[in-house]
C-alpha cells in the first residue's frame, strides 16, 4: 500500500534504520522500491541536435491527456531513464496523468554520440534547445522540468541565463541535490570515503566512454593522461573542460556553477539539497539572500544524495524513493 505523499521536504527526516548521508545515498539507489504502479515502459525517440549530433529521448508510454502538463527530467552524472529517481518520477507522472520524458545527455543513452563533445554541468545551451523543442512541439501542454544532481545545476544555470525569457518556455523548474557550487562539490567528492566509493563508481563508466570518444576523434586528448586520472578534477581537466570550451577544470567549475546565477532567475524555481549530502557540502549551499525572489530553497538535515527514502513494509524495509518525487512534483504542479 502506498503511503500518503509528502508535499514538502524542508523538514524531511530519514528512517531510523538509515543513519548518515552515505547510507541515505546508497540504500535508496540500490535497494529501495522505486514505483508503486507498473514499471515504466519507454518509447525512444532520436533527436538531431543543431550541430548534427544526436540525443535519445525516452517518453513514458502511460496515458496522459493531450493538455496535461509535460514533466521533463534531466538526469545526473552518468544517469539515464533507468536511474532510480527517473523511474520514481515516471511513477508520479503516471499516477497524476502527466506526460513525461527523459532526454539523455550526449553519450548517456547506451550509444556514444558522434561529435567531439559529451555533456557537462553547465550545458545550458543544450537545456535551452531541448526545452524549446518540447514547448514548440506541444504548445498546449504546460511544461515543467526537474534536474537531478548535474542535470539540476545545468537546468538552474539555464534559468539564470534566460532570465525573463524562461517563462515563455516553462512554468517552473526544480533542481534536486545539485552541486550548485561545482568547485566545492568537485573537491568534496575527491576526498576520503567519497573518493573510494563515488569517484571510483563514476570513473568506471566515464573513462571507457571518453576513450571511445578518442577513438572517434584521434588526438582529442591524451589517452595516457586520461587513464591516469584518479579523481573528477583530473578527468575534467583532461576531458570535460577542453572539449567544451573551458580552460581547465577550475575554469569549468567556476563558469558552469549555477549558484552565482540564482539571483537572476525569474521563473518559479526550487532547489532541494540535503545538508548531509556526502558530496555537496552544506557550507556551499545558497542562502536565502543569495537567490532571486522566485527561488525556493528546501534544505533538510537528512536525505543524502538523491535519497530521501521512506519506510515501507516490516521494520520499514526495504523503503521507497517516492518521497522526493511526490513533493517536488507537487511543488512543480502548483505553478502550472
Amino acid at each position: 500500500m502506498k503511503p500518503e505523499p509528502r508535499t514538502d521536504l524542508s523538514a524531511y527526516r530519514a528512517p531510523w534504520w538509515l543513519p548518515g548521508g552515505h547510507a541515505q545515498t546508497i540504500w535508496p539507489a540500490l535497494l529501495a522500491r522505486r514505483h508503486f504502479g507498473p514499471a515504466p515502459q519507454w518509447r525512444r525517440e532520436r533527436w538531431i541536435a543543431p550541430d548534427g549530433d544526436f540525443i535519445d529521448v525516452d517518453h513514458a508510454s502511460h496515458a496522459a491527456h493531450e493538455q496535461a502538463p509535460r514533466l521533463v527530467l534531466f538526469h545526473g552524472l552518468e544517469g539515464s531513464s533507468a536511474s532510480q529517481y527517473a523511474v520514481a518520477f515516471a511513477d508520479v507522472a503516471a499516477e497524476r496523468g502527466l506526460a513525461y520524458a527523459v532526454p539523455h545527455f550526449r553519450g548517456c543513452s547506451g550509444e556514444i554520440n558522434r561529435a567531439p563533445r559529451a555533456y557537462h554541468s553547465g550545458d545550458f545551451e543544450e537545456i535551452d534547445w531541448i526545452l524549446r523543442r518540447f514547448a514548440t512541439a506541444e504548445p498546449q501542454r504546460p511544461l515543467i522540468a526537474v534536474g537531478v544532481s548535474l542535470g539540476g545545476n545545468a537546468l538552474l544555470r539555464w534559468a539564470g541565463e534566460s532570465g525573463e525569457a524562461a517563462a515563455s518556455v516553462v512554468k517552473a523548474v526544480a533542481a534536486v541535490c545539485s552541486p550548485l557550487d561545482l568547485a566545492a562539490g568537485g573537491h568534496a567528492i575527491g576526498r576520503g570515503l567519497n573518493r573510494q566509493i563515488y569517484t571510483r563508481m563514476f570513473l568506471r563508466s566515464m573513462k571507457p566512454k571518453a576513450l571511445s570518444k578518442l577513438a572517434q576523434h584521434p588526438g582529442l586528448f591524451s589517452a595516457e593522461a586520461l587513464r591516469a586520472a584518479r579523481d573528477l578534477h583530473a578527468f575534467d581537466d583532461i576531458f570535460t573542460a577542453p572539449l567544451h570550451g573551458f580552460r581547465d577544470a577550475e575554469d569549468y567549475w567556476a563558469r558552469a556553477s549555477a549558484k552565482p546565477h540564482l539571483a537572476r532567475i525569474r521563473v518559479p524555481a526550487l532547489a532541494v539539497n540535503a545538508l548531509n549530502d556526502p558530496f555537496v557540502p552544506a557550507h556551499s549551499l545558497p542562502r536565502a539572500g543569495e537567490v532571486g525572489a522566485r527561488v525556493t530553497l528546501w534544505q533538510p538535515a537528512h536525505g543524502g544524495h538523491v535519497g530521501f527514502a521512506a519506510s515501507l513494509g516490516a521494520w520499514g524495509l526495504p523503503g521507497h524513493v517516492r518521497t522526493m518525487p511526490d513533493a517536488v512534483g507537487h511543488w512543480l504542479l502548483a505553478h502550472t
